[in-house]
């Protein structure tokens, strides 16, 4: 199976904010949602998918094991708990959500109640959220080298991660980009503020095409009806290779998202 290129994100939306947005969005045309046990809106968005008039196997879901759950006797639990507020008998795609170097468990261990999970049927593929390479090559190691199918990681325009995306590739591992927008830093930014001009586009639909055409997954979130459609039309764009060159100097290692305890040491 293969990670869809877009995406909508839930990330903190809550209750009815949470069921509209997907429902909206499977409504225009997404067809992969992405979840955490974390996030707290697993109920709502698998309502949402389960109120939609697409089949199961029409949606790709992704949800994310959250750090309280990473002990071997816990993994499959939760996970289970998950399944049973979306609705669904599997999904599609479950992350270890942070590596999270201090909490106790060995990420050999949660690989493997993982890799578990995956054989018992309660998930179609298996993958990691903001492992750095060294995490990458460990849970390799810890479950197989094919098993794992896609690092969602924190990438922008301001926050490029060439080494560790890089190293993805080089290794088949698709590249998930969450915070493409940088929490909306980007879009005043004047360099793509000037190629949205020139496409007659969004800077949002900018920073989105960019990771696309660097061969990212992207899941964008959104409230508005408006900006879900928007965001799905970057997959129209096509930047030249000048755009993609002056994207490149936009780079000031801009990370947003580093909790203490759960991230990783930084490749870049």
């Amino acid at each position: 199976m293969s990670i869809p290129v877009f995406g909508v994100g839930t990330f903190r939306l809550k209750g009815q904010a949470a069921y509209d947005s997907v429902k909206t969005a499977l409504d225009v045309g997404y067809r992969a949602v992405d979840t955490a046990q974390i996030y707290g809106n697993e109920a709502e968005v698998g309502q949402a998918i389960a109120d939609s008039s697409l089949r199961r196997d029409e949606v790709f879901i992704t949800t994310k094991i959250w750090v309280d759950n990473y002990a071997p006797q816990k993994l499959a639990k939760s996970l289970q708990e998950s399944l049973a507020k979306l609705h669904v008998d599997d999904v599609d795609l479950t992350l270890i959500h942070w590596p999270a170097p201090d909490n106790g468990v060995p990420l050999a261990e949660f690989m493997g109640a993982l890799a578990d999970a995956k054989k018992a049927g309660l998930t179609r593929q298996i993958g990691v959220s903001n492992f750095n390479i060294a995490d990458v090559q460990a849970a390799e190691h810890a479950v197989g080298k094919d098993e794992i199918a896609t690092n969602q990681i924190e990438l922008s325009p301001y926050l490029q991660n060439c080494k560790l995306a890089d190293f993805l590739q080089r290794n088949g591992i698709q590249v998930t980009s969450y915070m493409t927008l940088a929490y909306g830093k980007v879009l005043q930014d004047p360099v793509l503020m000037d190629i949205a001009a020139t496409h007659q586009a969004s800077t949002a639909q900018i920073a989105l095409a960019w990771a696309l055409a660097k061969g990212y997954s992207v899941i964008p979130s959104s409230t508005q009806r408006a900006h879900l459609i928007s965001n799905l039309a970057a997959q129209q764009l096509q930047l030249s290779p000048e755009d993609m060159q002056r994207i490149a100097t936009l780079e000031r290692q801009g990370r947003e998202i580093n909790p203490v305890g759960l991230a990783p040491h930084w490749d870049n």
